[in-house]
């Protein structure tokens, strides 16, 4: 039985002459792994359009489960994207995280609050100003929430001088013991970029150097937290390209 769903694009590969296999994060059904045929032939050029890192499709497919491979039927855009594609910047970004999202999502199963973040992020990340540059920082940073280690934040830091705990995931007043933790002239940035949203995206006022270490920091505490997370094939173009 064909049922249709939402997605988003996370990765794909070449599966055959004219067939990708497409990472998907489902709506209904969490990240699964579909076949498309038809992509690498030139009167599918559509298609690959819709493969794009982050694309916001609909697609219907007889899924079945607890099978490893499900095949698409039809795959169109739910959300044809302004400016992802056609700015530098934001197509940077899309890559990035398109490969944060392949790397720490692996559930399949269906989480509907996961879902409507990473929609409307994506769709924020289109239609926003100019001034986007750290929206790679608060995606992190909220993405967290829903893989399980949002840090513990007290209500504000006041004049204290805090440490971020990466191996606790908590911010404390004295120096942890061990060596996981980011000295308080930057873990009050990181509590900073913790607790803004992205309609306050403009008023995380940081310099160039700062975004370049809180990226590091961020990385860290995600690689302490989920199993092979390192490697990041995106992450020098990244910052080449926002910087």
């Amino acid at each position: 039985m064909y049922t249709t769903t939402k997605g988003i694009i996370v990765h794909h590969f070449k599966y055959s002459e004219n067939s990708v296999i497409a990472k998907i994060y489902t709506q209904k059904y969490g990240l699964q792994s579909y076949i498309v045929n038809g992509v690498r032939n030139k009167k599918s050029k559509n298609k690959a359009v819709y493969l794009q890192p982050l694309s916001l499709v609909e697609i219907s497919a007889n899924h079945k489960e607890k099978k490893g491979l499900q095949r698409v039927k039809t795959i169109e855009l739910d959300y044809p994207f302004n400016e992802i594609p056609f700015d530098i910047g934001k197509s940077s970004l899309a890559f990035f995280i398109a490969e944060i999202l392949y790397k720490s999502i692996k559930e399949e199963e269906a989480n509907d609050y996961l879902f409507e973040f990473l929609y409307n992020s994506i769709k924020i990340l289109d239609v926003a100003d100019s001034c986007y540059v750290n929206f790679h920082l608060l995606f992190l940073a909220n993405l967290s929430k829903y893989l399980g280690f949002y840090p513990q934040k007290p209500v504000s830091i006041g004049g204290f001088n805090i440490y971020f705990d990466l191996q606790e995931g908590c911010f404390v007043k004295l120096q942890p013991f061990h060596n996981a933790f980011v000295d308080p002239p930057i873990s009050a940035l990181v509590f900073d970029v913790f607790g803004t949203n992205f309609d306050e995206m403009d008023a995380l006022k940081i310099t160039q150097k700062q975004r370049k270490v809180l990226l590091s920091t961020l990385l860290n505490y995600y690689s302490l937290h989920l199993s092979n997370f390192d490697n990041l094939k995106t992450l020098d173009i990244l910052e080449e390209v926002l910087n």
